[in-house]
């Protein structure tokens, strides 16, 4: 344990409080309070960022599959599946629906446990997972439909005191992920699955079993970030969700984490999402069209990790 230790030490180094990306969001919301003083208001910001909670979780959700060194091009697909069986089955059959989602969440650790004894591509499994679970989708809902219980709606529209609920939201997830993949035992364990397999292994943890876990709780961020997303829309869509894959890869990158070695920051991966999302809002400020947005959130992309490459070529 203390040889599996030392090997993960450099990744838990690379991995603390995003600096940069706290600024960069502190900056955005600053010259969006300047543009428009009523958006940084309690009711304006609880409209502007009502989206920010299912792009959390699904940022989360990512974050857990690139803890392992993997990426995950399915989970916009799979809260589009979410959604699909809520809207669905939520308000007639919550037993059958919860049901459902919790083997959604065990088909995803089966994919970890698949991945890691076949020794094959994340990429290429998730990929054609992605079309598994966009195919289930449109089987069980063609065209959009559906509806959310009163209770899921309330909840998501909840009035948080002296906090908007999104922002409640984003504090509580950072907290917990910080302290499960930081503060945990399990949790740098499971991190040394990305940095450091061999000793993981050679210190008697299951390599299958680390990665499945991982991936099981990618799967778990995701019926959450689904849930949430079909309280938002009230309805069942089989494409919603699709725009969460790149955005997920988006946000944790920017937050600082990074493709392999186990290095990422949960702090990091919340504020990604911030900044994914207030990129449109800023760009709707502005006289700039909002068909530019995409093109925009890939030049910060490319920005952070052009930064990030310069910043090592430095230390």
């Amino acid at each position: 344990m203390l040889r599996l230790s030392a090997r993960i030490a450099p990744a838990l180094r690379g991995a603390g409080l995003p600096f940069l990306p706290v600024l960069a969001l502190t900056i955005m919301v600053i010259g969006m309070g300047i543009m428009q003083p009523r958006a940084t208001s309690y009711i304006g910001l609880q409209l502007i960022l009502r989206f920010v909670p299912p792009m959390i979780f699904a940022a989360l959700a990512q974050l857990c599959v690139i803890t392992a060194s993997d990426i995950d091009f399915g989970i916009g697909p799979f809260i589009s599946l979410v959604n699909c069986i809520a809207a669905t089955l939520l308000s007639s059959h919550p037993a059958l629906c919860f049901l459902l989602l919790a083997a959604g969440v065990a088909a995803y650790g089966a994919m970890g446990a698949f991945i890691q004894i076949r020794r094959l591509p994340s990429i290429v499994v998730t990929l054609g997972a992605s079309f598994i679970w966009l195919g289930l989708a449109l089987l069980i809902m063609p065209t959009p439909a559906g509806s959310a219980p009163d209770w899921l709606v309330a909840l998501a529209h909840w009035r948080a005191p002296y906090l908007p609920l999104p922002i409640l939201v984003g504090v509580l997830a950072a907290i917990f992920s910080q302290w499960f993949f930081r503060m945990s035992s399990y949790g740098v364990v499971l991190r040394g699955l990305g940095s450091a397999p061999p000793f993981l292994r050679d210190a008697g943890w299951s390599l299958v079993v680390a990665r499945s876990a991982l991936y099981a709780l990618a799967g778990l961020f995701g019926v959450i970030s689904g849930l949430m997303l079909t309280a938002l829309i009230s309805s069942g869509d089989a494409n919603v969700g699709t725009p969460y894959t790149l955005l997920s890869v988006a946000a944790v990158i920017v937050g600082g984490s990074s493709f392999t070695g186990g290095v990422i920051s949960p702090i990091g991966a919340v504020v990604g999402a911030f900044i994914m999302l207030l990129t449109g809002v800023l760009l709707s400020f502005t006289p700039i069209s909002s068909d530019w947005q995409l093109s925009v959130q890939g030049l910060l992309l490319l920005l952070v990790l052009g930064l990030r490459a310069l910043s090592r070529r430095h230390a």
